[in-house]
């Protein structure tokens, strides 16, 4: 027997594989710093202890997880190397760990999480499963018959993974600090097709997406007719929407998903091709309508007419799709985005169409960029991007109240970084004015 440490054991990929260690048996410990995150919940839930970092947590016999922000310098890293314990990076560990079961990969530039959310959830309701999901939730069954994880194309550790299946949903430009062009994206997709050995389900709308090549079969799924699963005659109700599913052009059955927007849709077909590609039933396949979604995707908390909404949306189109879904889910109010660019060259590749998508917005609130763990200064300033949205105002934390504003408005708050603690301090601010008093 080890104990398994994991160094950064807040992260989201970090966290939720910690959690299906834990849940499968084994001794389970991590470090991280010593700032909250929204991950930790669940470990202190599992009782998995979470040290402050410290040469000291690194002892003899331990197999050592590293997660992939931190750098060969890392004190812990360096005292684990010196003692010549076993060691991983977190990619590298969850492609030996997934050999053990019917694994099924979720990539894609967008849409990851909520898809490899989807599909634990519809699996779940049939079989003993295992899944990590991007958000920081991990769920370890000993029993498994599927292992379901979200992969990310990030410096192309997806290609540390040799799945069964695996979902694709789009293939866009992200990553500036990693990635080129476009074309260098769709080379790390094309390299994880190649690895991939019963399967791929692929969303036949995205063109980058049509033109992946594999020694095994491709499903397309989408809108258009030319796909093997397609969605036609959608309906957006109360509940969420509706939608009949086609297979080859026949018609399969009639789904319902508690979400608004055609990428939730398209999310949602990827899980019933799947689903039907293991013989599943369609009564089964329809546990879609009781997702409860995951972490920070759309995630609502209603406080009188307002509606505060806290979203992971850090590339454009991810604001355009999650502002699309406030309008569709709540016609009558108006949208408010408030936004925390994430990376400085991320918002510098994407100043214009960072723009572009928040002018869907009625009104537009910015916070300072985050910087990340690999890059903390740039030239760049929110005062850039402001300069380009006209109306648009920089949101700071010691004044949030000016969101009362607009008292019948979608408070959408979006971004990768700590864009958390703006919703929290006008959170707070309604408390002490004592406008929460209607809170439901």
């Amino acid at each position: 027997m080890t104990t398994y440490h994991f160094i950064g054991i807040k992260g989201t990929g970090m966290s939720s594989l910690a959690q299906i260690l834990h849940d499968s048996g084994e001794s389970v410990q991590g470090s991280d710093v010593e700032k909250r995150f929204f991950t930790q919940e669940a470990l202190e839930n599992k009782n998995i202890p979470i040290f402050p970092f410290a040469e000291s947590n690194i002892e003899e016999g331990y197999t050592i997880i590293a997660g992939n922000a931190f750098s060969d310098d890392h004190p812990e890293i360096k005292e684990a190397k010196r003692k010549g314990l076993s060691f991983y990076r977190y990619h590298e560990f969850l492609g030996e760990w997934l050999k053990q079961y019917t694994s099924i990969a979720v990539a894609g530039a967008h849409g990851k999480t909520s898809t490899t959310g989807l599909l634990a959830h519809v699996l779940n309701e049939t079989y003993p499963i295992s899944y990590l999901i991007g958000d920081g939730t991990g769920k370890g069954h000993v029993d498994s018959k599927y292992f379901v994880f979200e992969a990310c194309e990030y410096r192309r550790h997806f290609l540390r993974y040799e799945p069964d299946y695996a979902i694709m949903t789009n293939i866009d430009f992200d990553h500036p600090d990693y990635f080129t062009s476009i074309d260098d994206v769709f080379n790390a997709f094309q390299s994880m097709a190649e690895r991939v050995k019963k399967g791929i389900i692929a969303c036949g709308d995205d063109e980058q997406l049509q033109k992946i090549q594999a020694k095994v079969p491709v499903v397309y799924y989408g809108f258009e007719e030319t796909n093997d699963f397609q969605a036609q005659n959608t309906l957006e109700t109360d509940d969420g929407t509706e939608f009949d599913v086609f297979v080859r052009n026949t018609y399969y059955d009639t789904f319902q998903i508690p979400m608004y927007g055609d990428h939730n849709i398209l999310n949602a077909l990827s899980v019933i091709a799947i689903c039907h590609y293991e013989n599943m039933k369609a009564d089964d396949i329809k546990a879609l309508d009781t997702f409860q979604g995951v972490k920070r995707r759309f995630t609502e908390k209603r406080i009188g007419k307002q509606l505060l909404v806290d979203d992971y949306a850090h590339h454009p189109k991810e604001i355009t799709a999650t502002i699309d879904s406030a309008r569709k889910k709540y016609p009558g109010k108006s949208v408010t985005a408030i936004f925390q660019p994430h990376t400085f060259s991320r918002t510098k590749t994407f100043l214009q169409e960072f723009a572009d998508s928040l002018c869907n917005a009625d009104k537009v609130y910015l916070c300072d960029i985050f910087g990340s763990a690999r890059e903390d200064s740039g030239m760049l300033t929110i005062y850039d991007l402001q300069k380009l949205i006209d109306g648009s105002e920089i949101l700071e934390l010691s004044n949030t109240d000016v969101l009362q504003e607009d008292d019948d408005s979608v408070l959408i708050f979006m971004g990768a970084g700590d864009i958390q603690k703006f919703q929290q301090a006008y959170e707070e601010q309604l408390s002490l004015t004592g406008k929460n008093r209607l809170n439901a």
